[in-house]
């Protein structure tokens, strides 16, 4: 008889699975605040790392929104969210997110360099626009995140390839999703605050506006390494 592999559950799986139940059995409520990383860590007697993972992952699952300089809430949620098991939190696996960190450099550093040749004054507009969207979305997250992804999109507008913007538009699903998990996981464990991330956009924006395609290449290159690094850091490992 042929028995099934029983996996060990990670830190991270074990302290979420807690948080889990806390919210099924109420003493955990739509509203309520989360102690801060470091409490959670010492109340759990493990790394912040894990309690980050955790987080993150119930994020992804809808049960938890940070609020930037507030902390971290139980949202309100249905039913049909409890029954999702803590794994399935992660929407793809960490080799997945890697791929498409590699086809988004090759895909936009020349966008941007191409962008940067070749636009006019309505993708100056555009992504003028977005940039004001994410910096009038300080403290909204699903505001900050839909201009993110616009601006990335004006950028593939902006160099004039029609078949550039389709080959976005074909990923711009994960795209978004790993656009939410790392301006999620930058805020909560504060590498970055929404005004950095601003920042980064601002600068790739005024290189454009400067026709000056190196440092555009050079400062969305930075801003992807960036990207990697977190989603690298956060995102637990398959096993």
């Amino acid at each position: 008889m042929e028995y099934k592999r029983i996996k060990p559950k990670k830190i991270y799986e074990e302290v979420a699975e807690t948080l889990l139940e806390n919210i099924k059995e109420g003493s955990l409520k739509p509203g309520d605040r989360l102690d801060s990383v470091q409490q959670l860590a010492e109340n759990f007697q493990v790394g912040r790392s894990a309690i980050r993972e955790a987080l993150s992952a119930l994020r992804a699952m809808g049960l938890l929104e940070m609020k930037q300089g507030e902390g971290t809430f139980v949202r309100e949620f249905n039913s049909d969210m409890l029954s999702l098991p803590v794994t399935s939190a992660v929407l793809m696996n960490k080799n997945d997110i890697e791929y498409l960190l590699e086809v988004r450099k090759v895909l936009e550093i020349g966008a941007v360099r191409a962008a940067a040749q070749k636009r006019t004054d309505a993708d100056l507009k555009q992504l003028s626009d977005s940039l004001e969207q994410m910096k009038g979305a300080f403290g909204n997250e699903e505001l900050g995140e839909k201009a993110d992804f616009a601006f990335h999109l004006a950028i593939a507008k902006a160099s004039q390839n029609p078949l550039l913007v389709k080959l976005m538009n074909n990923v711009s699903e994960m795209m978004i999703e790993t656009m939410k998990e790392t301006r999620r996981i930058w805020l909560y464990a504060e590498e970055k605050t929404a005004e950095r991330i601003y920042k980064e956009h601002q600068q790739i924006y005024e290189a454009i506006l400067s026709q000056h395609a190196e440092d555009a290449q050079h400062f969305m290159m930075s801003h992807l390494d960036n990207v990697e690094h977190v989603l690298m850091k956060y995102i637990p490992e398959e096993k």
